[in-house]
């Protein structure tokens, strides 16, 4: 059977136009977020907030596993003892603002730690300047931090809100950007104290996008951000979609004007 394809340049029109606009909706539904590689480090950079998250959302936990809970503390306790907050603010003790850091900021090898081990922890990263960059940090709550939901203009609320597309009172949305988003005891530290008692620090629920305050002697995950985009690969995984829709296409169409005959 001998199939002749001739030239159909309406056709081939039509194809391009809707291959584009397929292209383009799906390049901007992911250009706020980029995967990439810096430093061999995941990491994955937020063009709304213009900032970078580490590519796994819990690399303390994952550290741990990794490299020895006890190992990963020294570390970290080496690196920062001493954190430094607000006056009379820790149930430890303290009241100079002074809190020395210890194993029981650390609850246990899954990566939950106290707002002070948390601080301690990208203070850590800074030290070893993880993925290339030493001003890591932990997500801010805002210039007016409350409770509730729908925390836009936060870095956590972007996140969950504006680029993954998430809802008040549920999970953070399935990715492919992120590995080890946290599902149970999902609740993340942010580095901002409570104004009106410097006991509490506020955290960012991903389990159901909330923020909330609480003790800081409370444990919570970490994840931890740099400003500005230090990712090595700067192209979103749409642009290649984009590129490779349009060079299909273009093939189709070269062999549509040339024919081919299928014996």
């Amino acid at each position: 059977m001998k199939f002749l394809f001739q030239s159909n340049n309406g056709f081939n029109k039509l194809i391009l136009a809707i291959g584009l606009m397929l292209s383009l909706t799906a390049l901007q539904a992911e250009a706020s977020l980029t995967a990439g590689i810096a430093d061999g480090k995941s990491v994955v950079y937020s063009s709304v907030s213009n900032l970078t998250w580490t590519g796994d959302a819990n690399l303390l936990g994952t550290l741990m596993a990794s490299q020895g809970y006890n190992a990963v503390v020294n570390a970290i306790i080496g690196a920062s003892p001493t954190i430094y907050s607000t006056p009379y603010d820790t149930p430890f003790g303290s009241s100079d603002g002074q809190h020395h850091v210890s194993s029981a900021d650390f609850f246990s090898s899954d990566g939950n730690a106290t707002w002070y081990g948390a601080q301690a922890f990208v203070s850590y990263l800074n030290s070893i300047n993880y993925a290339g960059s030493n001003q890591w940090a932990l997500p801010s709550a805002g210039g007016e931090p409350h409770s509730g939901h729908i925390q836009i203009g936060t870095p956590f609320g972007d996140l969950f809100y504006s680029e993954l597309g998430g809802g008040a009172g549920f999970n953070i949305p399935d990715t492919n950007y992120f590995t080890n988003e946290i599902r149970q005891n999902s609740v993340y530290w942010t580095d901002t104290e409570y104004v009106s008692s410097g006991i509490y620090a506020w955290d960012f629920n991903i389990s159901g996008g909330y923020q909330v305050s609480d003790f800081k002697s409370y444990v919570a995950h970490i994840w931890a951000i740099s400003p500005g985009n230090i990712t090595a690969v700067p192209v979103p995984a749409a642009a290649w979609l984009f590129g490779s829709a349009l060079a299909g296409l273009g093939a189709v169409s070269r062999r549509r004007s040339a024919g081919f005959d299928y014996e």
